[in-house]
């Protein structure tokens, strides 16, 4: 995942599925970070992501 720094992570397989990595995003959106919440299947986990601002 180039240019992304992972914020925090969450267990796909917990009860409330993807709604926590969701409920985490939204707060650092309302923080003005620009952050989505991605799905890794090689670790079973929700990451939520901030994408880096690079200069063209």
């Amino acid at each position: 995942m180039n240019g992304r720094t992972v914020l925090e992570r969450f267990p796909a397989g917990g009860p409330r599925g993807s709604w926590p990595a969701e409920e985490f995003a939204h707060a650092r959106r309302l923080e003005g970070q620009h952050v989505e919440v991605v799905m890794d299947l090689s670790s079973d986990m929700f990451l939520v992501v901030v994408k880096e601002l690079t200069e063209p």
